[in-house]
């Protein structure tokens, strides 16, 4: 998967799925732009990491919740690098609770950064691709966003709210030549998973058909392969990477 010329921005790059697609893309060949809130010193880390590798990288500080922040670092990574080609959306956080429990706040910070944060740097990215013919644009979601979880209903309803607007902005920026698709992990093995109590992990377990958690460069590789020109004719789609979790 040639992505030499390119240039990406990963949200919420510097952790998790967002690191590995970030130096996943990097090692294809783009130059890649991440964003940070705190974790400067990871953001820098990755950045130096696609710098070994003989890429151009650049940490922002930006918060994805802020219109402002997501035009800001679109202006900038044009400055930097000269053009802009892809965009995939991964910041998230959890604010996890059964519905009668949670709070308005609890609801709303899920809400404005898993999902308007989608929205914020699609809106900026849009007007460069729609000018220039191209782009494409990955979201990621999760097989929760699908089927729903317990505890998990302001997670669950920002997830979904993602794939219909993947496949509404595909639609819209189709005929100017913009994939726009989603990938929806099940269960991956990220440092926050790796903390969660054993009988969380086993009854995610239990559900996977391949028996094992997901690796974040499993993920990395799906959504690579979605920026890149062997999946030019796909658009509005919305690919698990779960194991068979949501069998």
């Amino acid at each position: 998967m040639d992505l030499k010329g390119k240039v990406a921005i990963v949200t919420g790059g510097s952790l998790g799925i967002g690191c590995s697609i970030a130096l996943d893309l990097a090692a294809n060949g783009a130059d890649v732009a991440i964003n940070y809130r705190k974790h400067a010193d990871e953001a820098n880390a990755v950045v130096a990491q696609m710098e070994k590798m003989g890429r151009r990288g650049l940490a922002v500080q930006a918060d994805v919740a802020s219109f402002a922040d997501a035009q800001r670092m679109v202006d900038t990574v044009r400055e930097k690098f000269g053009r802009l080609d892809i965009l995939v959306n991964n910041a998230g956080i959890n604010r996890d609770g059964v519905v009668w429990k949670l709070t308005e706040a609890q609801w709303d910070e899920v809400l404005d950064t898993n999902l308007k944060g989608y929205f914020n740097y699609i809106r900026a990215a849009a007007l460069v691709f729609k000018e220039q013919g191209s782009g494409k644009i990955v979201n990621i979601t999760s097989i929760n966003g699908l089927r729903g979880k317990f505890g998990q209903s302001n997670y669950s309803a920002a997830k979904a709210g993602i794939v219909g607007l993947t496949k509404a902005v595909a639609r819209e920026l189709g005929k100017f030549s913009v994939n726009v698709n989603a990938v929806a992990p099940g269960l991956i093995e990220t440092d926050m998973m790796r903390d969660a109590p054993q009988d969380v992990k086993d009854k995610a377990l239990a559900e996977i058909v391949l028996g094992r958690l997901g690796a974040p460069e499993e993920v990395a590789h799906v959504v690579t392969f979605l920026c890149s020109d062997l999946a030019r004719h796909v658009t509005g789609e919305v690919i698990k990477v779960d194991g068979g979790q949501y069998i």
